[in-house]
Parts: structure tokens; sequence; C-alpha cells
């Protein structure tokens, strides 16, 4: 029962996850995977990544529902920082996501990667 309990709320979490992301960001990443934008997929493939790595390290320590809420609320929280700290880097990266710039795009990616690494690691009870 636990097991169902934290797979469909952590299922959950990562769409809600997906929604807010892709609101956050100007380019529309659907639509840009759906026309074959590498970059965009690499981008959005690797903010996934990089959101289920500390949801995983919370549903595996959390205490309870709303513990594992809290930390995937954090885990959220990280990924926005990450691409706001992306952004003041590359304050262009929209538009070289958009024009396929895969270089742009796996930079961004491997960041997200990265900072939810960084992110569950540092996560503490």
């Amino acid at each position: 029962m636990a097991f169902a309990a934290y797979f469909f709320i952590g299922l959950a979490m990562i769409n809600c996850f997906m929604f807010i992301y892709t609101r956050i960001t100007p380019h529309d990443e659907f639509r840009l995977i759906k026309d074959n934008n590498s970059a965009a997929a690499v981008t959005l493939s690797g903010a996934i990544i990089g959101y289920v790595i500390p949801l995983a390290s919370a549903a595996v320590n959390s205490v309870s529902i709303v513990d594992y809420l809290i930390w995937g609320a954090i885990a959220l929280v990280v990924q926005l920082i990450i691409y706001g700290g992306m952004l003041m880097y590359m304050p262009k990266l929209s538009e070289k996501i958009i024009n396929r710039n895969l270089a742009a795009g796996i930079f961004m990616g491997a960041a997200s990667i990265a900072g939810g690494i960084l992110n569950a690691a540092c996560m503490t009870w």
C-alpha cells in the first residue's frame, strides 16, 4: 500500500512539476519536441531527471506523505532556481532552444541534473 501511495503521489508531483516548469519557460517545450527539436528535448529531459532524483531520495527517506510532499515542493523550487540561474548566465536561452542550439540544451539539461543530484544529497531530515 505504501508503494502505491508514494508512487502515484510521485507521478502526480512529476506532472505538477512539468506543468509549472513548462509555464515558467517562455518557449513551448512540448510543441518544440513534437517538431523534433533536440535542444528542447534535452533541456526538458534534464529538468525532469533533475527533479526526479531528489524526489526519489525524498521517497526513500520521508517519514510521511506530508514530508514527501514538502521535499517534492522544495525540489521543484530548486529546479526553478537553477533555471533562473541559467537565464542569468545565458539570457537568450529560450531563443537558443527554439533555434535548435543543442549545446545550449545540453548545458541546461546538465545543469538541471547536477542541481538535482546536489539537491538530493543535501536533503536532511
